[in-house]
């Protein structure tokens, strides 16, 4: 029930403020965001409860906020269709209660319930965003009404159909390019309308020569060639404003499109399962690219001569009227060109296609070349990269030069045939002319006409061709988009905002993808919340790839991966990831400062915990060093720093947040001895309430822990006491190599 406030007729503006920003900002003076809190609260009411990670993950958040816009995309997450609308609060009808309101200063609250009669609204008293414990608060509804800003979100759940076969299979057929060109239908319409007028103002210049042939200049009617002229001027005035609206709303509609096409591809890229990622970076890179192409053609050329096609049938007549049986010539002309483009599409699709793969060669080959540069450089393998850049450039010249003069082909053969066509007019208006069944104006005003019946035409020849790159290209941008993605929108996941780092292997076995070899077989342990264990073993026993099952960058061929007693592949990887520190073998940085890569996962993380993190992974050690700190570049990919700077670095950003779990994999191996103690040390208390997993082949570290697993061959053949499993591999009991 709401609280009550006896004193609530007599509340101020002070007072409804307060009230207000109560329930927007709860107790905790940090920087919160309230749309965020407020769609939290929606999900609990609407029963679809999910966690802030969930919510948030993948977002392109602005100041780390969610804007209006951002908020449906993430309410779509939780199984919420939600609709930013401009909305006089009186008007909204109870039936779509509860809602968000945005307030003035950028606040936002959830509106359950108000009552016109009573002057009472019914708001979700809003506390930090990781509680569930809602309330309700009375206000003064028109207190509130002084706050609105006028906008609301209207919030509903989706309506699932996994009962419905036919209903769920319209709504999966609904194709990610087309779904969102269809969304600007509106645009289309306006610009169909302007190219009708268009089109018919094109007639208005053979119509004003032909009249002023046949009857201006025999009559020396100056005075009706002034109003004629008059005419003409006053249409060319409107054609330009409408060519130019068609224009800019053609410009309209392809920025429209391109903003969410772009951004739905780069999520679809970013959210794909890890064992989805290409096996060439460049190459993927390359089709990714093709978009601009596909939207160019769907969003541009192709809107101008579709619009203008159906128009050609419009000259035509106006040729048959003005010039009788000069009609004849573009009417045989139009499906030569046609025809010619048709037998042109096969040769120019192959071309295509073997341009692609050339491309797609050539950019993996630039870009591998670039990333390995020192390697190649030492290993002196210049030569061998000069011969496949080169090969693959020849290839991409000769098919390239073949595809566009076959397509040059097709605009050479159009222009000729619109010559001839002029060219046959003219003898045909000759003859005619002489046998007094046309006039000299007539004949003028058809050759006009020719030219623009015929233009539209062979724009759709060159469509035709560019048809096949764009199909191609559009092709490649699907394969992207069919990638498997780590959410699925028809299974949601099981809330977990907190873990307590319990962790089961239950009959694991995995395959990596394509690999016929098992990289682990039948692995079965259970770690307790908080225990420390290291996995040792030979090279490719299979210790790193526990390490991606954990973080759900993999999923068990057979066998399941259980956290806190529930299924990994039940629990969103996002809220998984969010619990979890991992420093990898490798540790990949991106260009910016020191600073900006620790908290590159959690830009809001403040300057003390970034320095709290920092003395313990020893990044201190080199930053006090250096003039700039924790602004100094660190190159990209970090090649401005050594390898063991940027694991300091590496440990620093999985320690920000305190991981229930953090996994650990050679965490030092880069680092000089005093180093590697400094951080040793250091760990041991920052990770006292973790679990820890940590990969080693370094003696030294296992202080850190007090279990040791045994992996050989992708098998488990050890699990127990520190003490007691290096001792049994001291005595050679065990068949792995010593670390």
């Amino acid at each position: 029930m709401p609280q009550e406030d006896p004193h609530e007729d007599s509340l101020s503006a002070d007072d409804t403020n307060q009230s207000i920003q109560q329930a927007n900002l709860g107790a905790s003076e940090s920087i919160r965001d309230e749309l965020l809190i407020c769609l939290l609260q929606m999900t609990r009411l609407k029963a679809t409860p999910c966690s802030e990670t969930t919510l948030m993950a993948g977002l392109p958040l602005v100041d780390q906020l969610l804007t209006p816009e951002l908020f449906v995309r993430a309410a779509a997450r939780a199984g919420l269709d939600a609709k930013v609308i401009k909305r006089d609060l009186l008007e909204i009808p109870d039936v779509v209660l509860p809602i968000v309101l945005l307030l003035d200063n950028n606040k936002a609250v959830v509106l359950k319930a108000f009552d016109k009669a009573q002057n009472q609204a019914v708001i979700v008293k809003t506390t930090i965003a990781n509680s569930d414990d809602d309330a309700e608060l009375n206000v003064s509804l028109s207190k509130l009404m002084g706050r609105y800003s006028g906008y609301c979100i209207f919030v509903k759940a989706e309506t699932r159909f996994e009962q419905v076969e036919e209903l769920f299979s319209k709504k999966k057929s609904d194709h990610w390019f087309w779904s969102v060109m269809k969304s600007s239908w509106r645009i289309y319409r306006d610009v169909l309308f302007a190219s009708l007028f268009i089109n018919l103002f094109a007639v208005a210049t053979p119509l004003f020569v032909m009249n002023v042939y046949d009857r201006v200049v025999p009559n020396q009617a100056i005075e009706t060639l002034w109003v004629l002229a008059i005419g003409v001027f006053i249409v060319y005035l409107f054609d330009i404003i409408l060519k130019g609206l068609r224009g800019y709303f053609i410009e309209v509609a392809g920025k429209k499109s391109d903003i969410i096409l772009s951004g739905f591809l780069f999520e679809r890229v970013l959210g794909a399962r890890y064992d989805q990622r290409p096996s060439s970076v460049g190459s993927f890179a390359s089709q990714f690219r093709e978009f601009d192409s596909v939207r160019n053609f769907y969003t541009s050329s192709s809107i101008s001569a579709l619009v203008d096609f159906p128009f050609v049938f419009l000259f035509l007549f106006v040729i048959y009227y003005v010039g009788g049986p000069l009609v004849w010539v573009p009417i045989i002309a139009l499906p030569l060109i046609l025809i010619y483009g048709w037998l042109m599409q096969k040769p120019i699709k192959n071309a295509i296609e073997q341009t692609f793969v050339a491309s797609a060669q050539k950019n993996s080959t630039l870009i591998e070349s670039l990333v390995g540069l020192e390697s190649v450089k030492v290993l002196g393998a210049e030569g061998s990269l000069q011969r496949l850049w080169e090969n693959s450039v020849g290839h991409v010249a000769h098919w390239g030069q073949r595809m566009r003069m076959l397509s040059l082909s097709v605009n050479l053969f159009s222009g000729l045939i619109q010559q001839v066509a002029n060219v046959a007019i003219v003898i045909m208006g000759v003859y005619l002319i002489a046998e007094r069944e046309l006039t000299m104006g007539a004949l003028i005003a058809s050759v006009m006409l020719a030219g623009r019946a015929l233009g539209p035409i062979s724009q759709i020849a060159t469509l035709m061709v560019n048809y096949d790159q764009t199909k191609t290209a559009l092709s490649a941008l699907d394969d992207i988009v069919s990638k498997t993605q780590e959410r699925n929108p028809e299974k949601p996941f099981v809330k977990r905002p907190s873990f307590k780092g319990a962790i089961q292997f239950n009959k694991v076995n995995f395959n990596y993808p394509d690999e016929k070899q098992a990289a682990l077989e039948n692995i079965s342990f259970t770690i307790k919340p908080g225990e420390k264990v290291a996995i040792i073993g030979r090279i490719g026993s299979g210790k790193t790839t526990i390490h991606k099952l954990l973080l759900g960058l993999y999923q068990p061929t057979e066998g399941s991966i259980l956290f806190d007693g529930i299924d990994s592949q039940q629990i969103d990887p996002a809220d998984l990831r969010a619990h979890m520190g991992y420093v990898p073998q490798d540790v990949i940085l991106f260009a910016g400062s020191i600073k900006s890569n620790i908290v590159y996962g959690a830009p809001s993380t403040s300057d003390a915990d970034i320095i709290k993190v920092a003395e313990v992974a020893g990044v201190k050690e080199f930053v006090d060093r250096h003039p700039l700190g924790f602004d100094r570049a660190v190159g990209e990919r970090g090649q401005a720093l050594s390898g063991g700077q940027r694991q300091s670095i590496g440990v620093a950003r999985a320690l920000l947040g305190e991981p229930t779990m953090c996994l650990l994999d050679e965490p030092t191996s880069g680092m000089d001895n005093s180093t590697e103690s400094l951080v040793k040390k250091n760990l041991s208390g920052a990770l006292k309430n973790s679990t820890v997993i940590l990969v080693t082949h370094k003696m030294s570290l296992l202080t850190l822990v007090d279990r040791v697993i045994v992996l050989d061959g992708g098998r488990l053949i050890a699990d127990g006491q520190k003490e007691s499993v290096i001792d049994a591999l001291k005595k050679g009991q065990l068949r792995v190599t010593q670390p």
